[in-house]
């Protein structure tokens, strides 16, 4: 294991040859190698179609077979979501009609080496490829290119409700609220009625009265773009991810326009907007110790805190954990023992462990042959979704030992979101140390698996 390292807080990784890394992704590269090489302009980022994958293994290979490992597909320069664009062939008129989802209860083997670690059941659908996934409670959100938001009460369909905004790129429940973000920018709160047994929409993030105030006043625009100007409260492009403090009351927002939005959620306002990154976020994390993380597409983990500022309160950088050629794809926390994961576009996932007042790099665990597009952490497991079809459940160790327990294959596509719920047993209504993994993917279904 190479020796920890604690990452500076003003480091700088100068950017080498694209096709360079693409040949030799496991090689350190330096800007004398290729000197003419140029970053991609942000619009060609943000208005270009999306990077593709080349074709995945059919399953995760075995110990025993080939050792070539293609290299992955996937831009370090781009978000590495929504890998097929094409209209869904289902469309709904309304997303409270017969549902086409069909749930298949599996008895598949034990798989990996721990015990009780198996495939529960599947979601199979012809709607649209499966984007984002949250759980609260006993329901289960699923968020699709269909635009609907599927809701799901003991594997059983709940509701529905269906948004005029686009792709469903991230999320977030917070208790009757639920907040989606939206790939033409929107966020939009939805209200559950307990009563009707419906979610109703009740607004959007920044809420119109907001907006309008926002916009008569000419020192509250900012360029966006040559010749284009917006309200700064507003996203104006994708909002990839987005993350809950429910203990300060504030949600946070990431986006592909490169800033971080903190929203007040007693009463729907926007109190900041931060430039955070050279290029898309691909995903926002709410820590401990009052730490948010960002991941972005430039290659960087940064990690903010909300300080005083005068009479302000705005959230600062407090340093960068990682600045690499590769896109950074998902940041995951293990909040108790003060655990930061983030994966990549080269298929590694980089962590770092507290050490009293500072991050220390632990490592690096390789376990995927492509792009890490989704994490999650639920206890002392870690579990990594994968553009190669697969999850890896990893368990942390006292040191920062991190073992691989199991691989879980089974999906046809490239796994996109995870959702971890403890196990609940039924008969004493407490859990018994096992969790329930949901998994969507872009082969249009989501998975359950039990994990002990």
């Amino acid at each position: 294991m190479k020796d920890k390292q604690v990452t500076s807080l003003d480091s700088k990784t100068d950017h080498s040859s694209l096709n360079m890394a693409k040949e030799h992704p496991n090689l350190p590269f330096s800007p004398d190698q290729n000197p003419a090489n140029r970053r991609t302009k942000l619009g060609v980022l943000f208005h270009t179609s999306e990077p593709t994958i080349s074709p995945l293994y059919d399953q995760y290979q075995a110990a025993g077979s080939s050792s070539h490992d293609p290299t992955p597909s996937i831009s370090p320069y781009s978000s590495p979501a929504n890998y097929y664009m094409s209209p869904s062939p289902f469309h709904q008129t309304s997303p409270f009609s017969k549902s086409p989802w069909n749930f298949t209860f599996q008895n598949s083997p034990l798989i990996g080496s721990v015990q009780n670690n198996r495939l529960i059941g599947s979601l199979t659908r012809e709607e649209g490829h499966v984007y984002s996934l949250a759980s609260y409670g006993n329901l289960l959100y699923t968020g699709s290119d269909s635009r609907n938001i599927r809701v799901w009460k003991n594997l059983t369909e709940f509701s529905g409700f269906k948004s005029s905004s686009g792709l469903v790129k991230a999320i977030v429940v917070a208790g009757e609220r639920v907040f989606t973000g939206h790939q033409d920018g929107k966020i939009r709160v939805w209200k559950y009625s307990d009563s009707k047994k419906v979610h109703k929409r009740v607004g959007s993030l920044p809420t119109t009265k907001d907006f309008i105030k926002c916009s008569m006043n000419p020192n509250n625009y900012v360029e966006v773009r040559r010749h284009r100007n917006i309200p700064w409260i507003k996203h104006y492009d994708v909002v990839s991810c987005m993350s809950l403090d429910e203990n300060r009351g504030l949600l946070y927002s990431g986006s592909w326009d490169k800033t971080l939005r903190v929203w007040r959620l007693s009463d729907s306002k926007c109190l900041e907007s931060v430039n955070a990154h050279d290029d898309a976020i691909n995903a926002v994390v709410v820590g401990f110790d009052g730490l948010v993380f960002t991941g972005s597409a430039d290659g960087s983990v940064k990690v903010w805190r909300r300080e005083l500022v005068g009479k302000d309160t705005k959230h600062m950088l407090v340093y960068t954990l990682l600045n690499q050629e590769t896109a950074v794809t998902s940041v995951a926390v293990n909040a108790t023992d003060g655990v930061v994961y983030a994966g990549s576009s080269d298929g590694l996932v980089n962590f770092w462990e507290r050490r009293k007042h500072e991050l220390g790099h632990g490592g690096v665990m390789r376990g995927h042959k492509q792009a890490v597009l989704c994490l999650a952490a639920a206890g002392k497991l870690v579990f990594s979704g994968s553009a190669d079809k697969s999850i890896c459940v990893w368990r942390w160790e006292a040191g920062g030992v991190h073992s691989c327990l199991s691989v879980l294959t089974g999906h046809s596509g490239p796994v996109k979101c995870l959702a971890v719920q403890e196990h609940v047993d039924d008969d004493s209504g407490g859990g018994d140390g096992g969790w329930v993994v949901y998994s969507g993917s872009l082969d249009k279904s989501v998975k359950l698996w039990r994990v002990s």
